[in-house]
């Protein structure tokens, strides 16, 4: 294996666990997140802590469509080379 194989293998293992770090982060965040609208005044309170993971989730939503794209790039970027790299042994 050469040395570019290595570093782009690494390169692409790094960028995997970036996006699934964010992708836990924002699991994280909607996980105490309520699917139900409060209408009562008397819980304002919880009306703000739900306002506030909402904020936290639609500030990591942007950041994870990158990383999946990014990692979508190099993931195929990994496939083109290793298909070159078997075509080129055959000739």
């Amino acid at each position: 294996m050469t040395q570019f194989a290595v570093v782009m293998m690494i390169v692409w293992g790094l960028l995997v666990l970036i996006a699934a770090a964010v992708y836990l982060y924002r699991s994280r965040l909607q996980r105490d997140e309520v699917d139900q609208i409060v209408l009562d005044e008397s819980l304002e309170h919880e009306k703000q802590a739900q306002a506030v993971i909402a904020a936290k989730v639609g500030k990591v939503e942007p950041i994870l469509l990158i990383c999946k794209w990014v990692v979508a790039v190099a993931t195929v970027l990994v496939i083109a080379y290793w298909i070159w790299n078997i075509y080129s042994q055959f000739q």
